[in-house]
């Protein structure tokens, strides 16, 4: 039996304490019996009609679910209420963090809650949410310190750490998967995607905004094109230009360690893979506008991003949740219509192609969580504890929750300069 096997199924006393440095307050549940009660409530309410099983200490079995349905044990009961009535976008993931609750299917239990995710509160308690729900740290805004501050908090965790769960090509975003291909073949069929619709080729001079560890600049410059590539983290730099380097064409491509805002030039090309997600809201027109001016007449933009319906982003718009506390401050997800109306009102190009894969996220998730487990015991030699462990299996099965059931999808689009 793996290690990451016997944590899933494990009871509480199995887990430590967390680590008061490393998780201040983590360890202590929050103490409110009146919003204990209501969250109590409200959740036997939501989970009576999921297809799952969830079962507590005392025997009762809530759910839909038959005996093959993924099964949610509620290990701490009280502990559990107490932390989804305190805050339950935050709660409902630190609850797992600490063992609260477990799942052997992870992602096969928060999928049908994904599916429901816009009726789990009642109509007439949704219209109180804003009165509720805690909203984005102005600390946590993307200027041009905080977006470094925010970078920093998930891409300078650890190069190790990536390059133990990632394939070979270091991509951390969605692959586009043909037929047969595995993980590496379908993240270079995406590359090729998108580099399509910017029209990459043979002295093409191509600007990225969002360096990752260089695959992208590694794919682009093997064509030919000259690449400028931008990324505001001192690791991912790190690493880019090793790789860049170990494949010959450290002439070919430049990676600046430069905020997109500061980026200067004229390219034919600006292409970016899953950057906008940290840009913020209130900067997208920025971000539009500095695509369209480093662009030459004529030039192409390759985007790709994750999505969610435009309804669903305006309503998300300012909460803060498990995602941002723990994983990705200051984010974002846009929707299709705020990339088209961003574009339109920031720039003179016009959307020439455009496809949705989010399947095919669900899939990479569904490899990344595997190989997460299997190398849990490298991680950990890396300096990260059972706390992180339990973080990141939430984060990564509650990522390929939201793309199974569609409340989120990813896009590639391409866009031209009529000129």
């Amino acid at each position: 039996m793996s290690t990451s096997s016997v944590d899933r199924a494990a009871g509480p006393a199995s887990l430590p304490a967390p680590d008061e440095t490393r998780w201040p307050g983590l360890a202590t549940p929050p103490h409110s019996p009146l919003r204990a009660r209501a969250a109590e409530a409200l959740f036997r309410r939501a989970v009576k009609n999921l297809d799952l099983r969830v079962t507590f200490p005392d025997g009762t079995v809530l759910g839909a679910g038959g005996p093959e349905a993924p099964e949610m044990r509620i290990l701490r009961p009280s502990a559990f209420f107490h932390r989804l009535g305190a805050d339950a976008k935050i709660g409902f993931g630190e609850s797992y963090m600490v063992g609260d609750w477990t799942a052997e299917d992870l992602a096969g239990v928060l999928t049908p809650f994904a599916e429901k995710l816009t009726t789990i509160v009642p109509l007439f308690l949704q219209r109180f949410r804003r009165f509720a729900e805690r909203v984005q740290p102005a600390a946590e805004e993307n200027t041009i310190e905080g977006s470094r501050s925010n970078i920093h908090r998930h891409y300078d965790l650890s190069n190790d750490l990536f390059s133990a769960f990632l394939d070979e090509s270091m991509m951390y975003s969605s692959a586009l998967f043909g037929p047969g291909e595995d993980l590496t073949q379908a993240q270079h069929r995406k590359l090729d995607s998108v580099l399509d619709y910017a029209g990459v080729r043979e002295g093409s001079e191509v600007l990225e905004i969002g360096t990752g560890w260089g695959e992208l600049s590694i794919r682009a410059a093997s064509r030919g094109a000259k690449v400028t590539s931008l990324t505001i983290s001192q690791e991912q730099k790190v690493l880019a230009d090793a790789r860049i380097a170990e494949a010959g064409l450290s002439d070919r491509v430049d990676v600046q360690l430069c905020d997109y805002r500061n980026a200067t030039g004229q390219y034919d090309s600006v292409v970016s893979v899953e950057m906008i997600e940290a840009v913020g809201q209130s900067y997208w027109p920025t971000f539009f506008a500095t695509i369209g001016k480093r662009l030459r007449p004529g030039g192409r933009f390759g985007l790709q991003a994750i999505t969610m319906d435009h309804d669903r982003m305006l309503a998300a718009a300012r909460s803060y949740t498990w995602i941002h506390k723990y994983i990705f401050p200051g984010g974002i997800i846009p929707s299709v219509q705020a990339i088209e109306d961003g574009m339109r009102d920031n720039t003179r190009l016009k959307l020439a192609g455009m496809r949705e894969f989010g399947q095919d996220y669900a899939r990479t998730l569904k490899l990344w969580g595997e190989r997460f487990h299997q190398r849990w015991d490298d991680i950990r030699g890396f300096g990260f504890d059972d706390v992180f462990h339990r973080m990141w299996e939430f984060y990564l099965a509650y990522s390929e929750a939201g793309f199974r059931s569609g409340h989120i999808k990813v896009h590639q689009f391409g866009f031209a300069d009529p000129r």
